[in-house]
Formats: structure tokens, C-alpha cells, sequence
């Protein structure tokens, strides 16, 4: 828990170093707005120790047990449909993500719907990841997975409504947060390390990058048809 408070404090002091510093030279804000600003960032940093806690006492082992208990069932096949659930539900649940969909919707002015941004992540990184099940299952390399995905976003950025393109990649950032990088990763670790003949460092890593890639091309794609509906328009 101490370890918890060190890592938060340290996250957050910069933060109070910037405020501080533009509050003084520049800013002059009004000393309700600061006492406020104060508050929220207290509360922050309670809300962030309580969670990374609670990721680093449950999560963690939670995911990996999971994934080894998975595994000794002997029915592999049901690692892609799990993963496909366990997915969704994660980004689903990622606070990150509805920041996102939150912002793009006010900026926006409601021309793109907030729950749209949130199910087309949720169900992009639910498919990402049992089709990264499926990677470790039947032994696919990761490059052969990543190289095509990649090659296909860069011909995604010259089809797409442009102003989809700068939220694809901010979404590929926002749906590996926390829940992701926490219990899906150490998910696929534990996969890996219950399969027969499979490494736990070089087949159990990668997944993240899978959950990376997967929004990316989601919000392109959305693009591409809100430019066709407006288009038709």
C-alpha cells in the first residue's frame, strides 16, 4: 500500500507544480477555483490509490488464475469466445475510454454520439482479444497479425472522414488503460503459461499491442461511413 501512495504522489506532483507555477505567473484564478481544484485532485489521488490497489491484490492474480484454470479444463477453443467477453467488458468498464467518448461527443456538439465511441472500442477490443486467444492457441506470430493491421490503417487514414483520424489513434491509447494493461494481459500470461509448449514471456506479451491496434481501425472505419453518409447527404 505504501508503494501504492509513492507511485500516485509522484504521478501527481508534476501536475501540482504545473497548476502552481501558471497559477502564479499567469492564470490568477480566483481562490473558490483553486480550493476546488485542490479538492478534485485529493479525491484523485484516493480514487487512484484505491484502485491500483485493488488491481495489484485482485486483478493481477484474479486474471492469471484464470487464464491457468482455463487452460487445465482442456477445452482451448473456449479461450476465444471468453476472450471475446472478457474484452468488451473491460473497455467497457475503462473509465478512460468514456472520457474519450465524452469529449469527442462536446466537441462535436453531438455529431458524434458518445455511446457510439464507447461500444465501437468496447466491441474492436473484444474482438482483439480472442483473436488474440486465438494466437496463442494455435501458435499465430504476432508480426503476422501486426504488420497487416498496421498496413491496413495507413490505407484506412486516406478514406477516412478526417476529423475520425486524430480519435482512432487517441482511442487506441485510451483502451489500454488500466483494465486492459492490468487483467487482460495478465489474462493472456497465464494462457500462456498453461499451454504446452508455449512461453509465458514470448507468447503471453503482445496482447496489449493487439488492443492498441483494434480501436484504431474501428474509429477509421467509422470515418469511412459517417463520410459516405454524408456523402449521400
Amino acid at each position: 500500500m505504501d508503494q501504492v501512495f509513492l507511485e500516485v504522489a509522484q504521478a501527481l506532483l508534476p501536475l501540482l507544480i504545473f497548476f502552481g507555477v501558471f497559477q502564479v505567473a499567469l492564470l490568477k484564478l480566483p481562490r473558490v477555483y483553486v480550493m476546488n481544484l485542490g479538492r478534485g485532485i485529493l479525491v484523485a489521488f484516493l480514487g487512484m490509490v484505491l484502485f491500483l490497489q485493488g488491481v495489484n491484490v485482485a486483478f493481477l492474480p484474479a486474471g492469471r488464475e484464470i487464464g491457468e484454470a482455463i487452460t487445465a479444463f482442456g477445452h482451448l477453443w473456449l479461450l476465444i469466445p471468453l476472450g471475446f467477453l472478457l474484452g468488451f467488458v473491460a473497455t467497457y468498464a475503462e473509465p478512460a475510454v468514456r472520457v474519450l467518448g465524452y469529449q469527442v461527443a462536446e466537441s462535436s456538439s453531438g455529431y458524434i454520439k458518445e455511446s457510439l465511441i464507447v461500444y465501437t472500442l468496447s466491441f474492436a477490443v473484444a474482438i482483439s482479444v480472442s483473436l488474440g486467444m486465438a494466437r496463442l492457441v494455435y501458435g499465430i506470430p504476432l508480426l503476422y497479425i501486426l504488420i497487416p493491421g498496421y498496413s491496413l490503417v495507413i490505407i484506412l487514414l486516406f478514406l477516412t472522414d478526417p476529423e475520425f483520424a486524430g480519435i482512432a489513434f487517441d482511442s487506441g491509447g485510451v483502451a489500454t488503460g488500466p483494465m486492459a494493461v492490468t487483467f487482460l494481459l495478465s489474462l493472456a500470461v497465464g494462457v500462456a503459461a498453461g499451454i504446452e509448449g508455449r512461453n509465458p514471456v514470448i507468447d503471453g506479451f503482445g496482447l496489449i499491442a493487439l488492443i492498441a491496434l483494434a480501436p484504431i481501425l474501428s474509429v477509421l472505419a467509422l470515418g469511412i461511413l459517417y463520410r459516405g453518409t454524408r456523402g449521400e447527404e
